[in-house]
């Protein structure tokens, strides 16, 4: 039997107290993401942060990584103080996930962000996030924060040429947006490629080939009735095979 690619994706936890204990805490993943992955016959795999483990020591189980949506980053991860309208942030998680995107950059595995996964993949590349779109940026003139229900497409991004993501989805594409934080100032060795109609950034591929490709909507929420989103995960796939 043919061994299924390992895709790793980064839990994230339940801050909230639940009457069922041992859910309190509890890791978890956005389940369409886990599907699409399943659905594309890779195999998906739940990374919990580990209290005392390395991220070195997580980079054997996986062909690649996915670094899903969740809580604003820490400011304190690009060396800034928090603005009054940042929102929820998880000190843990973004600690684990800098850590572990670097450990599998270095190890050649490719990487793929998602929202928040984006901003904390540039940020572990020494760049920097807008904490908050409406207050800090006064280009950010279009509803980056939908009103419409979360898979609805609602905003136009443009992607550039001789980019990956041109490569799967063309010059323009239509994208959901739940989001109030956003790519600044771009990490060492990556690059914008796709952009808002006012000009957020909405996408960052690696300068050194494609090993690193990130997004700032939500395509695992979209899949299922927008057949171009579930490409970017096969294309993801075909990147982490020709890796592994």
């Amino acid at each position: 039997m043919m061994k299924k690619l390992r895709i790793a994706i980064t839990a994230d936890t339940m801050p909230e107290i639940s009457h069922v204990t041992n859910l309190k805490l509890a890791p978890f993943a956005p389940r369409q993401l886990v599907e699409v992955i399943g659905k594309l016959g890779a195999l998906p795999v739940i990374l919990a942060d580990v209290q005392d483990a390395q991220p070195e020591e997580f980079v054997d189980l996986f062909d690649g990584l996915i670094i899903p949506g969740g809580p604003d980053v820490d400011p304190r991860f690009f060396g800034e103080q928090p603005v009054w309208a940042l929102g929820r942030t998880n000190y843990k998680r973004d600690a684990f996930e800098i850590g572990l995107i670097k450990a599998a950059h270095a190890a050649g595995k490719p990487l793929f962000g998602i929202c928040r996964g984006c901003q904390v993949i540039n940020v572990a590349f020494g760049g920097t996030v807008w904490q908050d779109l409406p207050s800090q940026c006064p280009e950010a003139n279009i509803q980056h924060t939908q009103k419409a229900l979360g898979a609805y497409p609602v905003h136009e991004v443009r992607l550039s040429e001789n980019s990956s993501l041109f490569a799967t989805l063309g010059e323009t594409a239509q994208v959901n947006s739940r989001h109030h934080q956003a790519v600044r100032q771009l990490g060492k060795n990556l690059k914008a490629t796709a952009f808002a109609p006012d000009g957020v950034i909405e996408g960052i591929e690696g300068t050194e080939g494609a090993s690193v490709v990130a997004v700032q909507w939500h395509p695992e929420n979209m899949w299922p009735e927008h057949e171009e989103m579930k490409r970017l995960f096969a294309d993801f796939l075909s990147r982490v095979k020709k890796s592994a």
